[in-house]
């Protein structure tokens, strides 16, 4: 038998452990057929199916209630493993968590800075992952985007910038003039999706229009792969005024529309509750919270 296929794997787990296939695909920042493909794939691999598609959502038979439970612990071995075996050097930085538009849009911009005033601190940036669980023993400080503020055993989070996101779109593409644009000139532009057609749906019904049947325009699997079609003018999108301040206040995207989605998502700075037994960690992590805090005033 040939090597089981990962990234199936991962894909099962996903929907084992959100519950269904739509949610699987926000947690892996994937499409849906994406996660329904890697499924398929799992069950011819294995030759037996793994869901019950009777009904209106997919239930697991009972072998892969099974497979679910044993992934989980084999996951969990893998990334425990993976921590063990990071070079000791690291053990001492600050290790921040950040999503990857809030990593590649806000916080590296920013890092210089940070540099210029604590040399001595050293940081570890990683990448926190949508809908993933954020291992807090191993993880001083997070940057998440959700519709409701992060609890749990442990944490401490509080809003961190507004997740509100508008139609954008490049001055090159747009053409000079009033930018102010109508559903029809937004359609002629042609639209650019974030991960599904979702939020341009809401943002036609929040217009008070219909959308159109078929939507037309290309998908994206991320945040910043669709700031980057937009920037380099293949259509709208719809974008978090918060990410993209410096694109607006450079011209590089302009605003077409004050009608907005995404108004009750946040992102969330969270971190442990759990004071870090090193002192030198304690106030690194501090230093660093009321700088990010700084920072965030000042933008």
């Amino acid at each position: 038998m040939s090597q089981p296929p990962l990234n199936a794997l991962r894909a099962f787990d996903a929907v084992a452990r959100t519950g269904s296939f739509q949610a699987a695909a926000e947690d892996l920042h994937v499409t849906q057929s994406a996660v329904s493909h890697q499924i398929k794939h799992l069950e011819q691999w294995l030759g037996a199916p793994l869901f019950d598609r009777r009904g209106r959502s997919p239930k697991l038979l009972p072998r892969a209630v099974a497979l679910a439970r044993d992934l989980t612990m084999a996951f969990d071995g893998i990334d425990a493993a993976c921590r063990r075996a990071r070079p000791a050097s690291s053990e001492g930085a600050l290790v921040v968590a950040a999503i990857p538009s809030v990593a590649i849009c806000w916080l590296i911009p920013r890092l210089p800075a940070f540099r210029a005033l604590h040399p001595d601190i050293q940081l570890r940036v990683i990448y926190a992952h949508h809908g993933h669980e954020i291992d807090f023993t191993s993880t001083d400080v997070a940057f998440t985007f959700a519709d409701a503020q992060p609890v749990g055993e442990g944490i401490l989070s509080h809003p961190f910038l507004s997740g509100c996101s508008v139609p954008v779109a490049s001055r090159a593409l747009v053409g000079p003039g009033p930018t102010e644009a109508s559903a029809e000139r937004l359609l002629e532009l042609g639209l650019l999706h974030d991960t599904d057609l979702s939020g341009w749906k809401t943002w036609f019904a929040r217009a008070g229009l219909s959308a159109p049947t078929r939507l037309p325009g290309s998908i994206f699997e991320d945040f910043n792969l669709l700031r980057a079609a937009a920037l380099a003018g293949q259509g709208v999108a719809l974008c978090s005024l918060a990410m993209i301040q410096p694109d607006l206040a450079a011209g590089h995207l302009v605003q077409l529309s004050d009608i907005s989605v995404l108004d009750e998502f946040d992102y969330y700075l969270t971190q442990s509750n759990l004071t870090p037994r090193d002192a030198g960690r304690r106030k690194a992590r501090q230093t660093f919270l009321s700088w990010i805090e700084d920072a965030r005033t000042q933008a």
